[in-house]
């Protein structure tokens, strides 16, 4: 078994396994898996899915992205847990003054962080649901596996016990995923640079999204219970990961 998951329709899929624990062990293979859409996957990808034991998706996206599915028939628990809350059309951000520095880290750790805490309780909302997964495999996916599954991926991480460096690292993989879709569509050359600059995945925003976040509350699982992770559910989500 690997890391990286070759599924048909998907572009960005990876097992949460082998990554190193504080003290000397590895995160769990065949456990718990991030992803993009899974709703792009062929009828091969969805069997490449069900082979792999996915057991229950959580679904990070905004409601509104839902809408936009093909229906599809699953004989595996979904749960929609929408992360960044409701879609704001109106929503501005300070993107410009970022990219004029050359600083994705920067943007990122910014948005994350505000993010992280605007939605608190959505974010202990979907790690619970992977906490509380049947026995099997549990995936969780937003569009392109970046920003919304990225921060999840990163909580849950540290929540098992993987080194903020390493859960860094696991994030910038996602850059080599990245599809030029979204950045072709843009309708001028300000938004194609706005848009290209957004598809970087820094290691080191994750790292500062990690380390501000713990310097607020102490570590992760503070954060989580704040969120409102039980204790029963983060020791789950420990030895849902842990190796054996």
């Amino acid at each position: 078994m690997t890391r990286v998951l070759r599924w048909d329709g998907c572009v960005n899929v990876r097992d949460l396994g082998g990554l190193p624990v504080e003290g000397g062990a590895e995160t769990r293979l065949g456990s718990v898996v991030r992803s993009d859409n899974v709703r792009n996957l062929s009828d091969a990808g969805w069997e490449a899915l069900a082979d792999h034991g996915v057991t229950r998706i959580v679904d990070l996206r905004w409601p509104e992205e839902l809408a936009h599915d093909p229906p599809r028939e699953l004989e595996i628990d979904v749960v929609h847990v929408s992360v960044l809350g409701e879609l704001d059309h109106d929503y501005v951000d300070d993107v410009d003054e970022y990219l004029e520095r050359g600083d994705p880290a920067g943007y990122w750790a910014s948005f994350y962080g505000e993010m992280l805490e605007r939605y608190r309780a959505n974010f202990g909302a979907a790690v619970a649901a992977i906490a509380d997964a049947p026995e099997g495999v549990a995936l969780f996916h937003c569009a392109g596996g970046k920003d919304r599954t990225g921060l999840v991926a990163a909580l849950v991480l540290r929540a098992a016990g993987v080194g903020i460096d390493d859960v860094a690292a696991d994030y910038a993989l996602t850059g080599a995923n990245m599809t030029s879709g979204w950045v072709d569509q843009a309708p001028d050359e300000a938004e194609r640079r706005r848009r290209s600059f957004k598809q970087q995945t820094p290691a080191e925003a994750v790292a500062r999204t990690l380390r501000d976040l713990e310097g607020r509350y102490g570590d992760v699982d503070s954060y989580l219970r704040a969120a409102g992770v039980t204790d029963t559910q983060l020791e789950r989500l420990r030895r849902r990961l842990a190796a054996r």
